[in-house]
Order: C-alpha cells, then structure tokens, then sequence
C-alpha cells in the first residue's frame, strides 16, 4: 500500500512539473496571428509519418520541459505533416497534396522550406507570417533553443547569426 501511494505522489508529481506543447493546426495559428496586440510568432514542426529524425526530435527534444516552456511562451506551436492531403488556404491562394512517386507532398510544405524536402524542418515565422528562417534536420534541446531564441526574442533584428553564437571567431 505504502508503495501504491509514493508511486502515484510520484507521477502526480511529475506531471505538474511536466510541460507540454499543445500542438495547433496551421489554420488556428494564422488566425491567432490576426488577434489585436498578438506578438507571437510562429513555429512549425515539418514532419512526415514516416520520419524515424521527425519522432526522435519529438520524443527528446520537443518533450524536454524547458524547450515545452520557452516554445508555448513564445510561439504558436504547428505540426505540419509535409504529406498531408487537405487544401490548405493561406495568403490569397490554395495549397493541395501533389501526389509524386510513391510518396506526395503538400505544396504549402514545398513552400515553407523553400523546394528543399528534407525532414525533419522545422521553420520560424514572424508575428505577420513572414518567413525567418527554414531549420533543417534533427536538433538537439541545447542547439535548437539557441535558434528559437535568436528568432524568440527577436535577436536577428540586431545580430547576424554568426555574431550571435561567436560562430568563425
């Protein structure tokens, strides 16, 4: 009995200090950009059902309590599978699934990493749905929340990226 309950002290205690993202649809995000006095930008996962990077991204960096926190503080938070088949409207035109080889794309995938199809990316908006930048490739906690506060709290408005991380130095 005395095990029962430390095990469940355990797990309520862990799920408190847990942080999770709560995922949107591209759709919610571009409506909540519209909001008056938003200053979010937007943050979209790149993914694919097949992608073994795409699940381990997830898994280790995504869960990991301090980027859930910056991430849900900072950004509307999108999943995009780059191989889904709705239309999607968005900026006075119509984005489809092109069905090529075995797999498709989703055009509105295409143009979020600029014709470069390689997964995971994830991709960084700003408050008015412009691009910041297309990131590609798995990342892990630390690195990747180097960038999502070089974009976050709009750093790249005053320091190139190599200034920022002491890059070629």
């Amino acid at each position: 009995m005395r095990t029962i309950v430390l095990t469940l002290c355990l797990l309520v205690a862990t799920s408190i200090s847990a942080q999770e993202i709560h995922w949107m649809s591209f759709e919610d995000a571009v409506a909540m950009t519209k909001n008056e006095g938003n200053t979010k930008k937007v943050f979209i996962d790149v993914y694919t059902d097949w992608c073994g990077w795409c699940k381990k991204m997830d898994k280790d960096t995504f869960q990991n309590p301090e980027v859930a926190q910056y991430m849900q503080e900072n950004f509307y938070m999108v999943k995009f599978n780059a191989e889904g088949k709705e239309p999607i409207q968005f900026d006075g035109r119509t984005f489809n699934y092109v069905p090529s080889g075995r797999r498709g794309y989703h055009e509105l995938a295409a143009a979020l990493l600029q014709n470069r199809l390689s997964y995971p990316t994830v991709v960084f908006l700003d408050e008015n749905m412009k691009m910041l930048s297309p990131v590609p490739g798995y990342q892990k906690v630390d690195p990747f929340l180097q960038i999502a506060r070089y974009f976050g709290e709009d750093i790249y408005k005053e320091q190139d990226w190599k200034s920022y991380t002491g890059v070629g130095k």
